[in-house]
């Protein structure tokens, strides 16, 4: 990567959350910039996979952008927020569509019931999973409140290290090579949020703030 590659590609698909998390970075000191160009996504040195909506309009709009190849050979440190997190997974069962496969497990919609309905939306704690439970992880702790709004899950496995229950453990945080993702928004989660961001920018050896 070159002295001219971004701190900070936030990938631009056309719609969604992107400006809200732009801001959130940039109350942090960053200047990120949004993008769906090929090369400036892979010579930042952090990208941000944002997302709402669907998953079939999504892996939709990453295909007809070129993106379907690019997104998982990225070797930086990978950023996934709420339905950008679903999208680094390999299946959704929203629309029955392909994901882009970088980390393994399949999204499924959460189950409805008495005192659980669907969305899943408002405020849920956090417990972080062993060994981070007593050490914290990501910028997070234990009992953690998150802002949450979502209708579909990824499976729970070895890639997670926060979950949240909502009548069975619903993974909160994912972390999977270089690539971390929150199923909650950050950008509204308000010092919990911005205390996970922060984490996230540390994850390269620039200097901070970037």
């Amino acid at each position: 990567m070159g002295a001219s590659a971004p701190d900070m590609a936030i990938l631009d698909l056309g719609y969604g959350n992107i400006a809200s998390i732009a801001l959130a970075f940039e109350r942090l000191g960053c200047d990120p910039v949004r993008t769906a160009d090929p090369a400036t996504l892979r010579s930042a040195r952090r990208v941000v996979v944002p997302g709402v909506g669907a998953a079939g309009f999504a892996m939709t709009r990453i295909a007809a952008l070129g993106l379907r190849d690019v997104i998982p050979a990225l070797t930086q440190p990978v950023l996934g927020i709420c339905l950008g997190m679903q999208l680094l997974f390999e299946h959704s069962e929203e629309d029955d569509v392909a994901m882009l496969g970088m980390i393994p497990g399949r999204v499924r919609r959460i189950a409805a019931a008495p005192g659980r309905p669907v969305p899943h939306m408002g405020w849920s704690q956090l417990t972080l999973r062993t060994p981070f439970s007593g050490t914290g992880v990501a910028g997070l702790a234990d009992g953690d409140y998150a802002y949450f709004a979502h209708s579909f899950a990824c499976d729970d496995g070895p890639a997670s290290i926060a979950v949240t229950d909502y009548g069975s453990a619903i993974p909160a945080v994912v972390e999977h090579g270089n690539v971390i993702a929150a199923q909650f928004h950050p950008e509204r989660s308000g010092a919990v949020g911005a205390a996970f961001l922060t984490s996230f920018l540390a994850r390269t050896s620039e200097p901070m703030p970037c």
